[in-house]
């Protein structure tokens, strides 16, 4: 067997028989330099382990996961549940809007779909399930709403996006996540409403209406977060690390001395919980370094690349394979172990066809928040369903109607490429 064939199906072998991602791809990676290379070339894993960390917008990643433990903890979600309720009233699928809503504004504060997921399934669902929704479709529900996190900025993929593909500017790509994500969110409040309709969940003469006013004033510091993250980019006050910064110490601030639910003890212990799921991101993106190294030395991306090129000579069909396999991974693996497989094999075939690397980024993000619902593995679904106790098969039914219907958005970002590049045109960043 040639090397690129040993490196890749060890690396699918070590997957499917259980071992974590992290180091399937050192191992694999480990296995191509023996096999093309030389075993005297593995002294370079090292140096490769280190290289792969070693860049300076990665330190908004962890900032950005501290972040939205803050605020998931400091009351935030259940304070803007309620400004939501006041803005829709009772009525037949309220309380579902009320959550697709409040996932969409979180997502502007995580960055992460899973933390976004158990933030909103905590508070929201005992209501739903007290007003007549089956707790699968709640779940599920949840699950969809809160995979837009990873579209909406800031978002920790599109972080490591701008990072493996070289001269996409990271403010360009929050930008342009803000209008798909929003899209993608909003697409599932019609089956939500209508399924509510069919089936009667939700009578609105049960639901009181939360008064307006005090909902507002209480929501607002958790309102101009996203106000706080985003205008600081847009105006040049921060760079996207900066951001990060200011989104923690605005976070801690809101919880320590506005919604007094956070006290110093709580965060030293959301600051450990940062680290350790800091620590697994990191783990990944450094072992990862070594999978790249060996199939750039070895040309495995090359001639995957090739070989994909030559499927087709026409970019829109290439493409709805690339969507199609991008989908397949995200029902097994997570956003950033996509992003550092697949992007050394895909940025030759992007550039081949002369795809925009932001409204592309912005479709694979797009695909990989599908995933993040649809099982086997799926991350928030998992998170949801754990949150209300349900076995994840239950959901099953529901994920594929919801899978339909964000695909819709995804069709649409695909169809109409402005939907995604207008904003950064507009606010002048480089596209």
């Amino acid at each position: 067997m040639s090397p690129d064939v040993w490196m890749l199906a060890s690396f699918l072998l070590l997957l499917l028989i259980g071992v974590p991602v992290a180091f399937s791809l050192a191992l694999s990676g480990a296995i191509g330099i023996i096999a093309g290379l030389s075993p005297d070339m593995l002294a370079t894993l090292g140096t490769n382990t280190y290289n792969g960390v070693a860049k300076y917008p990665l330190i908004a990643i962890p900032l950005f996961i501290l972040t939205g433990l803050v605020f998931e903890k400091s009351g935030v979600a259940l304070r803007l549940v309620r400004f939501a309720q006041a803005l829709i009233g009772p009525r037949h699928g309220g309380l579902a809007m009320v959550a697709i809503l409040v996932c969409l504004i979180m997502g502007g504060m995580s960055g992460s779909g899973p933390a976004d997921a158990a933030a909103v399934a905590m508070v929201m669902l005992p209501s739903m399930t007290r007003a007549g929704y089956p707790k699968p479709f709640s779940a599920t529900l949840i699950a969809a709403s809160a995979s837009t996190a990873i579209l909406i900025p800031p978002s920790i993929a599109l972080i490591l996006y701008s990072i493996v593909v070289p001269g996409v500017d990271l403010r360009a790509l929050f930008a342009a996540g803000l209008f798909p994500g929003i899209i993608a969110g909003l697409v599932l409040l019609l089956p939500a409403w209508l399924l509510s309709r069919r089936y009667g969940w939700e009578n609105p003469d049960d639901a009181e209406r939360p008064p307006l006013g005090e909902s507002f004033r209480q929501a607002l510091p958790a309102l101009f977060a996203p106000v706080l993250i985003l205008g600081g980019l847009r105006s040049g006050l921060f760079t996207p690390t900066e951001a990060a910064v200011a989104g923690v110490t605005y976070g801690v601030l809101v919880g320590l001395f506005v919604t007094r639910e956070l006290d110093w003890r709580n965060l030293w212990r959301l600051c450990g919980e940062a680290a350790v799921i800091s620590g697994v991101v990191m783990l990944i993106i450094a072992l990862a370094g070594i999978f790249a190294w060996a199939g750039t030395m070895l040309g495995t991306f090359r001639h995957l690349a090739e070989w994909l090129i030559s499927l087709s000579d026409n970019g829109a069909v290439l493409l709805i394979l690339v969507m199609v396999a991008v989908l397949l991974a995200g029902m097994l693996l997570d956003a950033i172990s996509i992003y550092l497989i697949l992007m050394p094999i895909l940025i030759p075939v992007m550039q081949h066809f002369g795809w925009n690397p932001v409204w592309f980024g912005i479709l694979l993000a797009m695909n990989i928040a599908i995933g993040q619902f649809t099982p086997p593995v799926a991350i928030n679904l998992m998170v949801t369903a754990e949150v209300a106790k349900i076995r994840l098969e239950q959901t099953v039914g529901w994920a594929m109607l919801f899978v339909l219907v964000m695909g819709s958005a995804l069709v649409l970002v695909a169809l109409f490429p402005e939907i995604a590049l207008w904003l950064p045109r507009v606010l002048g960043y480089a596209v």
